[in-house]
């Protein structure tokens, strides 16, 4: 176990979480059909959940996590914005969820790879976060 790989692994994590609720905050007051809204503030809720197991680890280790990257939120919100401002349907929502999902798994994988020396306990906090972007693209398709 190295402390270093576990630290940057959990910083990357919450910095993924905190975009992704983020991400469906921009979004959800546009969504029209409930069970898809549902099913949206279900996620927020369990990355919410995740984001607490992760402060709580990142304090053991006394550090303070990480945020989104300004520039790359900025950009993020940006182009939700102008893609909801072009459509607001709930597929076009579907999608720009998708394509978040997908960006935040495979940076993860990346992390997962780059900081393989992690704890135990780490790693597997990522992969259940990997695993819930996973779910969370699955269960979008029905709204595409």
């Amino acid at each position: 176990m190295n402390e270093q790989h576990t630290i940057k692994l959990l910083r990357e994590c919450d910095a993924g979480i905190k975009m992704g609720i983020v991400a469906i905050d921009d979004v959800i007051r546009h969504v029209d059909n409930k069970e898809f809204h549902d099913k949206l503030f279900g996620y927020k809720q369990e990355y919410n959940r995740l984001q607490n197991e992760i402060q709580g680890l990142l304090e053991k280790h006394k550090d303070e996590g990480k945020s989104p990257n300004p520039v790359v939120r900025g950009m993020a919100w940006m182009k939700t914005s102008l893609k909801i401002c072009l459509d607001e349907s709930d597929k076009n929502i579907a999608d720009i969820m998708t394509d978040g999902c997908n960006m935040g798994i495979k940076t993860l994988n990346k992390f997962l790879n780059l900081f393989a020396d992690a704890d135990d306990e780490s790693v597997s906090l990522a992969k259940r976060l990997v695993n819930l972007g996973e779910r969370q693209v699955t269960e979008m398709r029905q709204f595409l």
